[in-house]
């Protein structure tokens, strides 16, 4: 009888005596056979593995793919600017190619396409509909599960893997975002999936795991750009102090996974950059019609500092500050808005990273178990402090990329521990990982009074019990160890799933969005979806559980607007109670503080209402004109495009502050006949982060004193075929 041995296992100084142990190969005549049939390698797995390894890894991605999927439709659209990209890219391959807004061509999202384009197929082949736009979402989360799940399970045991995988995929924020579709879903993947290659590379060596983690993060610089380098300094230091070949290979190696950074994220800008500006989309987000601007101004270095031109405002400094986007500091991802989103597990996994990396202190230099600590915590750390300390836009659900570095620490570092439980040191800081667990918990659940009372003292209890066992875990018998460590697991996990049940259960649109229930005290924001929304809230108006539907229309509950009243139009109001285009609309009551409705403002951050008899308007000889209409602000416009599948023209971009188009450019176009309607606004054109004197302020003035007004409903259009009367 043979003996196989996991070839993988390369510290046997550090690794504990079950992951070198030989194994027996299971019975049966293909047992051990790398050619073994498909579906039986598929169903058993590697050789080594226990019988059942393979079919709970299998388990755990179908469970995440069927919770995903669970209640998908409700968010409708979802964010409306990136399903309007994501229409024009099923209609034009050339919108497809620059993540233009309409198929015609008049300006990009403010980001890179990549993250659109497998939701633009989709749409391509089975037509637009809530669905087609996030499953690709939804596969990319069980992707990044799998992903997570397979880099564990390489250093250590597959329960170590699954409970990686586990925590991932029942993150808050992450069921929030791979169920949404903004960038961040494909982000993350990639982040996991480079993680995952360096590690490979820590392995053995080779060349070819550098390259493929540069190409991964090359595609996601092209999905978010920037913010997929916050990670390369601690990966690049790792590789180079902790790789297996000598310095002069580790330089080169790192050099070629530079090189296909550049190569594989450097193509497309590289194309745009030297597009002729006149037979291209305005590039949105820049001042200039330049990608490279949008990268190191406005999602670059304006995010660090702050200084954002064309946006609604920066966050606080140092720390001491309020702003838009929340206080600045060491604590701000344990806030009250954004600590239920992803900080759960935070302290447990900085707990168990720091006593891991004590444990392999002995380690020799190319300790891969080593090495994994460092990849994922130094990736973790990092990004912490960036999101921590980052003045610019901050939005709560950009902490699901912190989830792919938590989750791996979790499984590795718990199991690392496990294992040495007989030693004193070992178990007591399995119970204080517990114990850190139980108590932040407690206080994160404490955060919203009304949501199941009764689970934070679960969480505590449990939690607490569960660390008092784990303190004796290597003097007690097997079933009573694996009973606190059972224990421990469901009082870790409880809060999170009760958190992702919620978001699940909800429907989420807008351009900011939040998992869970409300929390006193976090800030608030229009179609968060059960996002913060606690009394004294600052935020924008219509915050808290906004819910759109296919058509664009929304419903929610009262909002609070900024702090000191804010805009207009936050809150629960009633017909009359706020300005022209500013009024809940839609509704028969104008409930919801909803920004916008019918032929209004639309909002800076939620889409507009369309009303049936404005859809029949827009879509009467649509085939005539290259755009049905022309709007400020791009939800605005996205709404209108979504409702008619007919080309709207998103003046000024996301915010109404982009410089495209001039009122020139906007005259020549409704001379040539390009543009049938302008769809009224109701905040005098500037937009939300404009200035009365800005391009879209003129272009709205020209219109209003130039052309007919034609009202439907609650909507103002104006016809650009037709002049006012004097």
């Amino acid at each position: 009888m043979t003996v196989h041995y996991d070839r993988q296992l390369t510290d046997p100084d550090t690794a504990p005596e079950s992951w070198t142990r030989p194994t027996e190969p299971a019975p049966g005549p293909h047992a051990g056979d790398p050619e073994r049939p498909f579906p039986q390698r598929l169903w058993r797995g590697r050789p080594e593995d226990p019988r059942w390894a393979r079919p709970a890894f299998l388990g755990l991605l179908l469970a995440t793919l069927v919770l995903y999927l669970c209640n998908l439709s409700a968010s409708g659209y979802a964010n409306s600017f990136y399903s309007a990209a994501v229409q024009a890219g099923s209609q034009s391959w050339k919108a497809f190619f620059f993540g233009s807004l309409d198929a015609a061509g008049a300006i990009t999202v403010d980001k890179p396409p990549a993250a659109l384009w497998p939701m633009a197929l989709s749409v391509r082949l089975f037509g637009l509909s809530s669905w087609a736009i996030l499953v690709p979402e939804v596969l990319m989360g069980v992707g990044t599960v799998a992903v997570v799940y397979a880099a564990v399970r390489r250093r250590f045991s597959p329960g170590a893997g699954l409970i990686a995988g586990a925590v991932l995929a029942l993150t808050p924020v992450a069921a929030l975002m791979f169920r949404f579709n903004n960038p961040d879903a494909m982000l993350a993947l990639l982040m996991a999936v480079a993680c995952y290659f360096v590690i490979r590379g820590l392995e053995d060596g080779r060349t070819k795991w550098l390259v493929w983690a540069g190409v991964a993060i090359g595609f996601a610089f092209l999905a978010k750009t920037l913010q997929a380098f916050l990670i390369l300094p601690p990966l690049a230091l790792v590789y180079g102090v902790c790789a297996p070949v000598p310095v002069k290979k580790r330089v080169a190696q790192l050099a070629a996974g530079l090189t296909a950074i550049v190569v594989s994220g450097g193509w497309w800008v590289a194309i745009v950059e030297l597009w002729p500006a006149s037979s291209r989309p305005y590039v949105g987000g820049s001042q200039n019609n330049s990608f490279l601007e949008l990268t190191f101004g406005y999602n670059g270095l304006g995010r660090l500092n702050g200084d954002e031109t064309g946006s609604v405002g920066g966050g606080g400094r140092g720390g001491n500050g309020g702003g838009n986007w929340g206080e600045t500091g060491w604590d701000r991802l344990f806030g009250a808005g954004i600590g239920g989103q992803i900080s759960w597990l935070i302290p447990a996994a900085l707990i168990l990273l720091v006593a891991a990396l004590v444990a392999t202190r002995r380690a020799r230099r190319a300790s891969v178990t080593r090495g994994s600590f460092l990849v994922w915590g130094g990736a973790l750390i990092t990004t912490m402090l960036v999101f921590s300390y980052m003045q610019g836009i901050f939005h709560e659900y950009y902490t699901v990329a912190l989830a792919p570095y938590i989750a791996p620490l979790i499984g590795m570092g718990s199991a690392l521990l496990w294992e040495k439980r007989d030693k004193v040191w070992a178990s007591l800081t399995l119970a204080a990982a517990m114990t850190a667990t139980a108590a932040w918990g407690y206080v994160l659940l404490n955060r919203s009074s009304d949501y199941l009372p009764w689970l934070k003292w679960l969480v505590l209890v449990g939690g607490l019990t569960a660390a008092l066992g784990l303190v004796f875990a290597g003097r007690l018998g097997r079933r009573a160890s694996l009973g606190a460590a059972a224990l421990g697991l469901v009082a870790a996990l409880a809060g999170p799933v009760a958190y992702t049940l919620t978001t699940v259960n909800e429907g989420h649109t807008g351009s900011i969005v939040t998992a869970g229930p409300a929390v006193a005290g976090g800030r608030a924001f229009p179609g968060g979806g059960g996002g913060p929304g606690g009394p004294g809230d600052g935020g924008f108006p219509g915050d808290g559980q906004n819910q759109q539907n296919g058509n664009g229309t929304t419903q929610g509950r009262p909002g609070n607007g900024f702090p000191g009243g804010g805009f207009p139009g936050g809150g629960q109001n009633q017909p009359g109670q706020a300005p022209p285009g500013l009024q809940g609309g839609s509704r028969p009551n104008g409930e919801g503080g909803r920004m916008g409705g019918g032929g209004g403002m639309g909002g800076l951050l939620n889409g507009a209402g369309v009303t049936s008899e404005a859809k029949k308007l827009l879509e009467t000889d649509a085939d005539r004109y290259t755009w049905v209409a022309a709007a400020i602000g791009a939800q605005n416009a996205a709404s209108y495009q979504l409702s008619t599948g007919e080309p709207v023209m998103a003046i000024g971009g996301f915010n109404g502050t982009d410089p495209s188009p001039t009122l020139a450019q906007f005259k020549q176009y409704v001379a040539d006949g390009k543009i049938h309607y302008f769809i009224a606004s109701g905040m005098g054109g500037g937009g939300m982060g404009g200035s009365g004197d800005g391009a879209s302020s003129r272009i709205t003035s020209w219109v209003e004193a130039t052309f007919k007004k034609v009202t439907v409903g609650s909507s103002t259009f104006y016809d650009l075929t037709q002049k006012a009367s004097s």
